[in-house]
């Protein structure tokens, strides 16, 4: 007897989904979209209602052929992609890959009748027993919003990047979020620039009781009735008169201000929010928040309960919660923290992010009873840091809020000169609420953040002055933008939704327009140049109102208001006018050197490869060429430090070169000899690893400088590595101290590392 086919996206969500259907059902994973515009050509038949023409990608072909032998013999073929414009139309793409149906036919309900399509927020044995409850039709609204964004992007890409191209360099691209995404990172990199860096003071009285030595912190508030800002106090000067003015002044507390505040928790996540909080807590990029959130939605081994969905679907912009979770984060928060923690009413919050799907759930734990302390043994650290972000959060964001006591105290100092002000602030907390789950994390503190707790003052009581501190300081230039910031910033304009984000901030960097130094965002000399040109040329693709509007219209086709073929008109025919306006009127970027060229004598000009800028002959027929003087003077230097380097292929004489990921070593004989080596930041030792070995002792390895992942520390190993494992953490400062580092390393070798590939295949 046939059985029905269940299709899903990824292999890890079939397997979880097999586990629920005790046999009775084929699930099989298309491994993503099954078809897509080619990368040769626009594909956009833009006289013709701007039909798309999709093809099988080469990758996507074998698993169609077994995907229609297991549709052919199929009682039902059930389509359980996500649930989210994506994953629609890879369904309705499914339909039409495997013949079942066209696109016609799929518009009039004639597809082939053995089709459902099936949605579920949770990858558990309810939601899915409830979604095959409740099967329905693919939603072409919801795939029009797609095909819409698809076209659309195809359309900015493959026209504005040949004009690029033609204006700048080969190889820039251009597209509709991601160079809005680098145009707020370059604008935010010139207010940067643009900054002046100002000098103000402030003054601090460090006090106590009478009889106390324990000292609190007030800060001059006001003189002679007049209050000081921030910048009133601009120089040393000025800052060390008023110290002058204060000698001898007696300090007593004038008035006392008290009053309770209450904190509430912050929302449940959505993509974005859990990718900003992922980057603060634990310095993760957005790409890293997702991939880890995909594999606890679509499945982790739990032991004898076999794989299971342990958060829900991690593409969201929605801060619902369903009234079972609700229930059962009740009695979780009752169980875990006590009732006096339970709330009498769910908490209920609003979405103000644009176009926000009110129909879909915020991000929780498909079951809050599973604690993330009873999942240490299952997930790796990554998973297990994400998991419990997600499940704090959840629970936290229904507890009752924190209740806290803020005290403000003034203090008079009196004395000769005229009357004056400080204050300080405390708090205490008297309830703490849901912040005994969870606590949000901040891009930036704020400075006049209350902290610390004041000692029990009354009104007119004399203090005890232990030093009256006058204190510099500097005002600083805005941020960069992390991954939390550009994130928020992308949201809070509209700019992209939540499936968007984390691709476009690897497009970025990808693309070499940002560097990420120090987890911050900064743009490179191409990310100024093509960001000019688009701003300056086509400030409509770039513009951050614009985007947003064309995000709006993608919600309204999704809500099936407005048709996609009239938003893409709408866009286009004044785009293409303007890009061949722009064609004609524009002239190619041309960078004139200072330094003269060896062949003719004229200035050189600077032009871009993919390597980065050189420069070149002005002569069209010419092909001669040279690196920049910053970079000639940089190959010099490492040549002067990597002379002798003999090629470990052929060994003749290795030569310093440039390649997309910096400089390296390669044999003078290229291309008869590909020998290629790193330059090494040498110690001076030889390895004693490779010194003690038959094998290695008569080539032995440099013990040179090397950098982990992720944190950068650097650490210290053998050149001949994977030959020789050999490593330290510490720089050998003499022969004695390499030989006790060996020794140790003999006797404590590190244990080798998991491969995530290995990690996901147990």
């Amino acid at each position: 007897m046939s059985k029905p086919l269940i299709i899903v996206e990824s292999p890890t969500k079939a397997k979880t989904i097999s586990r629920f259907l005790n046999g009775e059902f084929i699930v099989k994973a298309s491994m993503g979209h099954v078809r897509d515009l080619p990368k040769s050509k626009l594909s956009i038949d833009v006289k013709n209602n701007f039909e798309p023409v999709y093809i099988i990608p080469p990758k996507a072909k074998e698993i169609i052929t077994e995907l229609k032998k297991d549709a052919k013999s199929a009682s039902s073929i059930i389509l359980a992609t996500d649930e989210d414009r994506e994953g629609e139309a890879i369904s309705w793409h499914l339909v039409q890959a495997l013949g079942l149906g066209d696109e016609a036919q799929i518009a009039k309900g004639k597809e082939d009748k053995r089709i459902k399509r099936i949605v579920f927020h949770e990858i558990t044995k309810s939601a899915i027993d409830e979604a095959m409850k409740n099967p329905r039709d693919i939603d072409l609204n919801l795939v029009d919003a797609q095909q819409a964004r698809r076209v659309l992007d195809r359309l900015v890409g493959y026209e504005l990047s040949p004009f690029l191209w033609r204006k700048i360099r080969y190889g820039l691209s251009a597209g509709r979020v991601q160079s809005v995404a680098v145009r707020l990172v370059v604008e935010r990199e010139r207010e940067i620039q643009k900054f002046k860096q100002e000098e103000y003071w402030s003054i601090e009285a460090k006090l106590s009781r009478k009889e106390d030595a324990k000292t609190f912190v007030a800060k001059l508030q006001s003189i002679d009735g007049k209050i000081v800002g921030k910048m009133d106090i601009k120089t040393d000067s000025d800052a060390k008169k008023i110290v002058a003015d204060l000698q001898g002044a007696q300090y007593q507390v004038k008035e006392i201000n008290q009053r309770e505040v209450k904190r509430n928790p912050a929302a449940p996540f959505t993509t974005s929010t859990l990718q900003q909080e992922a980057a603060r807590k634990f310095g993760m990029s957005a790409k890293q928040t997702m991939v880890i959130a995909q594999q606890l939605y679509e499945g982790v081994a739990l032991g004898e309960e076999g794989h299971q969905g342990l958060i829900t679907y991690m593409r969201t912009d929605s801060l619902n919660l369903a009234q079972s979770a609700l229930a059962a984060i009740k009695q979780m928060i009752g169980k875990e923290f006590g009732q006096e923690y339970v709330l009498d009413a769910p908490r209920i919050y609003a979405n103000k992010s644009k176009g926000a799907q009110e129909a879909h759930e915020a991000i929780r734990p498909t079951d809050v009873m599973r604690h993330p302390a009873q999942m240490k043994d299952f997930l790796d650290k990554g998973q297990q840091k994400i998991y419990e972000l997600i499940w704090k959060r959840t629970v936290a964001c229904q507890m009752a809020p924190a209740v806290l006591e803020q005290t403000a105290v003034d203090i008079l100092a009196l004395g000769p000169k005229p009357l004056t002000l400080f204050r300080t602030n405390g708090q205490v907390i008297k309830f703490d609420g849901f912040i005994r789950a969870y606590t949000e994390g901040q891009d930036e503190k704020a400075e006049d953040e209350i902290e610390g707790v004041l000692p029990e003052l009354k009104i007119d009581e004399a203090l005890k002055l232990h030093e009256l501190l006058p204190l510099q300081h500097f005002t600083e230039p805005p941020g960069r933008y992390s991954d939390a910031t550009l994130i928020k910033a992308l949201e809070a304009h509209g700019v992209g939704r939540p499936s968007t984000y984390a691709p476009t901030l690897s497009t970025i960097q990808d693309r070499g327009y940002v560097n990420k130094i120090d987890k911050k965002y900064s743009p490179t000399e191409e990310g100024f140049m093509v960001n000019d040109m688009l701003v300056e040329n086509f400030p409509e693709i770039v513009d951050i109102n614009f985007t947003s509007h064309i995000e709006e219209e993608f919600d309204l086709i999704a809500e099936g208001k407005i048709k996609w073929v009239e938003v893409m008109e709408e866009f286009y025919t004044p785009f293409k006018k303007h890009l061949i306006e722009k064609e004609k009127s524009v002239e190619k970027q041309i960078e004139v050197s200072t330094t003269p060229c060896p062949h003719c004598g004229k200035m050189m000009l600077i032009k871009y490869g993919r390597n980065g800028k050189f420069l070149a002959c002005p002569d069209k027929d010419s092909k001669i060429t040279q690196p920049m003087p910053e970079e000639a003077a940089k190959i010099k230097e490492l040549e002067e430090k990597t002379k002798g380097e003999m090629c470990p292929i052929c060994g003749k004489q290795m030569g310093v070169r440039r390649g997309r990921f910096g400089f390296f070593l390669g044999c003078i004989d290229y291309p008869k000899c590909k020998g290629i080596s790193k330059i090494w930041n040498k110690t001076g030792y030889k390895c004693p690893s490779c010194l003690a070995s038959d094998e290695r002792k008569e080539k032995p390895g440099d013990i040179v400088e090397k950098k982990s992942r992720g944190r950068g520390k650097p650490f210290f190993a053998c050149t001949r590595f994977p030959d020789c494992t050999f490593v330290m953490n510490l720089k050998p400062e003499s022969q004695q101290q390499l030989d006790e580092a060996y020794k140790n390393w003999l006797t404590n070798p590190p244990k080798p590392k998991k491969s995530y590939a290995k990690k996901k295949k147990e």
